[in-house]
C-alpha cells in the first residue's frame, strides 16, 4: 500500500514537473490590468512627484520641507524615499537648498540622493 502511494506522488509530481516545462513562459506577458492593479498599489517615482506637488502648493512649503511632511504623514523613513525621487524632482531640490544656502550656488554641487 505504501508503496503504490509513493509511485502515484511521485508520477504526479513528475507529470506537474512536465507541464511546467512545456508551457512557454517568454511568450507570457503580464496583462495591462495587472501592471495597473500594481502600479495602483506600489508608489512610483512619478506619483511621488505629484505627491510632492500638491503638498508644495497646498501647504505652501518647500520641496524639502514637503518631502519630510510626507514621510511624517506616511510614516516613512526619509532615506528610504532616494529611489522615488525623479530628475526634475531632484532640480527643484537642489533650487531650494541653493535658496536656502545648504548648498553652494555652483554648477557641480549635488545631493547626496
Amino acid at each position: 500500500m505504501k508503496n503504490t502511494t509513493k509511485q502515484s506522488t511521485s508520477n504526479c509530481s513528475e507529470n506537474i514537473l512536465e507541464n511546467l516545462l512545456t508551457i512557454n513562459w517568454s511568450s507570457m506577458e503580464p496583462s495591462k490590468e495587472l501592471e495597473k492593479v500594481i502600479e495602483s498599489k506600489f508608489l512610483t517615482p512619478q506619483k511621488f512627484a505629484i505627491e510632492i506637488e500638491k503638498i508644495v502648493a497646498e501647504e505652501n512649503l518647500n520641496y524639502i520641507d514637503a518631502i519630510v511632511h510626507y514621510c511624517d504623514m506616511n510614516s516613512l523613513e526619509i532615506e528610504s524615499i532616494t529611489k522615488l525621487i525623479s530628475k526634475p524632482l531632484k532640480e527643484r531640490l537642489k533650487w531650494d537648498a541653493t535658496r536656502l544656502n545648504f548648498m553652494k550656488p555652483t554648477s557641480r554641487a549635488k545631493l547626496p540622493l
